[in-house]
C-alpha cells in the first residue's frame, strides 16, 4: 500500500445485502468512512434488477421476493423504499401437461388424485396414509418421503432436486426437504409470513437509497485485491466466498451455480403465475419466472426467465452435505482468529439465507460492532 492510498474506516467487499445494510449503519449511526466495492458492475448483489433492452424491469439474477416475519427488518429497509404488496404464487408444470399449486396443498391433492377431500383433517389423513414413517431421517430422500410418500416425492421433488444440485436428494442433508413444507389448507402462497412485497421501484433503488449517505464511496467493477492495495482502512467487511478469501487453503467450497436465459415476448402476459417449476428431469431447466408478475410493471411485452443449474459460475447455492460444512467449519476457524475482519452473509457463512436472514444477521454485526463486543 502507498503512503497515498485513500483512508476509510471500513473497506466492505461486496454491495448486496449484507455490505449495503452495514455500510448504511455504519455511515449514519457511527459517523465511519465506508468504501463498499463490488466486482460486478452493479450494487444490489443477486437482488439487482433493471429494465432490460425492451423496457421491461426484470430480476436479473432470478425472482427475489422479500418475505420476513420480523418487524425490525420490515421497519429498517422500509427506511429506503415503499413497497408494493406481492404474494408469490408457483405452480408445478407435470409431464401429462397439468398445472398444479405448488408446494403441495389440498388443491394439489384433489386436482392429482380426483379426491374431494374438504378439510384440513381429510387432507392429513390423505397424506399419512401414502407417508412411509422412517425411525431415522437423515437425506432429503428420507424427508419427504416419510412426509409425503414416494409416489409425490418422485412427481415433484426427485427429479427437480437432482437438476438444482446435481446430487440425487439421498445424498443431501433433509434441511433441504425443510424449506418447501406439505400443506393440508388450500393456501397457494409459496411463502406464509406476515410481510410480502416487492420494493416498489425494484431494489436496485433501494441500494442506492441506501447507499446515499455521503460517509459512503461506492465503487463497482473493483477487484478486491486491487482496492486492498490502494486503500487504507481500520477494519474489513468480507461478504464474498470464505475459501477465496483464505486462498483456497482446505479446497474449494462446492456450490450450484445458475444460468440465466432471459426471453422477451411480444405479448403481454405468458402464465398465469409469477413462476412455474418443472420438476421433470428430462427438461433441462427448473423454472420459468415472468417478471411483470412480481414487479406490476404494464406494458405491451413480457420477459420470461429460464434457470439452468449448473456446477460451474457464479455461487448461488451453497452445497449443504456433511462433508462441506467440515471444510466450511476450517475456514471459519480461520475467520475467527482474522484481527479486524467480519464475515457476513451467504458467501461468507457458506449457508443459504433468505434476504432478511440477511438483513437480521448484517444488523446483528452492527449491534456487536456498535458495542465493542467484536
Amino acid at each position: 500500500m502507498n503512503n497515498n492510498a485513500e483512508a476509510f474506516d471500513y473497506l466492505i467487499v461486496g454491495a448486496g445485502f449484507a455490505g449495503s445494510v452495514l455500510a448504511e449503519r455504519l455511515a449514519s449511526q457511527l459517523h465511519k468512512r465506508v468504501l463498499i466495492i463490488d466486482r460486478r458492475p452493479h450494487i444490489g448483489g443477486n437482488a439487482y434488477d433493471a429494465p432490460n433492452e425492451d423496457g421491461v424491469l426484470i430480476h436479473r439474477y432470478g425472482p427475489h421476493i422479500f418475505h420476513t416475519n420480523s418487524q425490525i427488518v420490515w421497519d429498517y429497509l422500509s427506511q429506503f423504499t415503499s413497497w408494493r404488496p406481492y404474494e408469490h404464487r408457483v405452480q408445478a408444470a407435470l409431464p401429462d401437461g397439468q398445472r398444479v399449486p405448488f408446494p403441495i396443498n389440498r388443491t394439489t391433492l384433489n386436482q392429482l388424485f380426483g379426491t374431494d377431500l374438504k378439510t384440513n383433517d381429510d387432507a392429513a389423513a390423505f397424506l399419512a396414509a401414502r407417508a412411509e414413517p422412517m425411525k431415522d431421517v437423515k437425506s432429503s430422500e428420507d424427508a419427504i418421503v416419510s412426509t409425503v410418500g414416494r409416489e409425490l416425492y418422485e412427481l415433484f421433488f426427485r427429479g427437480y432436486t437432482r437438476k438444482q444440485w446435481g446430487l440425487d436428494p439421498s445424498e443431501l442433508d433433509r434441511s433441504v426437504a425443510a424449506r418447501v413444507p406439505a400443506r393440508v389448507n388450500t393456501d397457494d402462497r409459496y411463502f406464509t409470513d406476515t410481510f410480502q412485497a416487492i420494493p416498489l421501484r425494484g431494489y436496485t433503488a433501494l441500494f442506492e437509497s441506501m447507499l446515499s449517505h455521503p460517509n459512503i464511496t461506492v465503487r463497482t467493477g473493483v477487484d478486491f485485491e486491487a482496492a486492498r492495495r490502494k486503500t487504507a482502512y481500520s477494519a474489513l467487511i468480507y461478504t464474498g466466498p470464505i475459501d477465496a478469501f483464505f486462498d483456497y487453503r482446505f479446497g474449494h467450497l462446492p456450490y450450484r451455480s445458475l444460468e440465466f436465459r432471459h426471453q422477451t415476448l411480444k405479448q403481454p402476459w405468458f402464465q398465469s403465475v409469477g413462476t412455474v417449476n418443472v420438476p421433470d428431469e428430462a427438461v433441462p431447466y427448473t423454472r420459468v419466472t415472468e417478471h411483470k408478475h412480481l414487479t406490476g410493471q404494464i406494458c405491451d411485452n413480457t420477459t420470461i426467465t429460464f434457470e439452468y443449474p449448473c456446477s460451474q459460475g457464479e455461487p448461488y447455492y451453497p452445497i449443504p452435505r456433511a462433508e462441506n460444512q467440515a471444510i466450511f467449519k476450517r475456514y471459519d476457524t480461520l475467520a475467527d482468529a482474522t484481527p479486524d475482519t467480519f464475515f457476513v452473509g451467504r458467501l461468507a457463512n457458506y449457508r443459504y439465507y433468505n434476504m432478511d436472514q440477511v438483513v437480521g444477521q448484517a444488523l446483528a454485526m452492527f449491534r456487536r460492532i456498535e458495542a465493542g463486543e467484536v
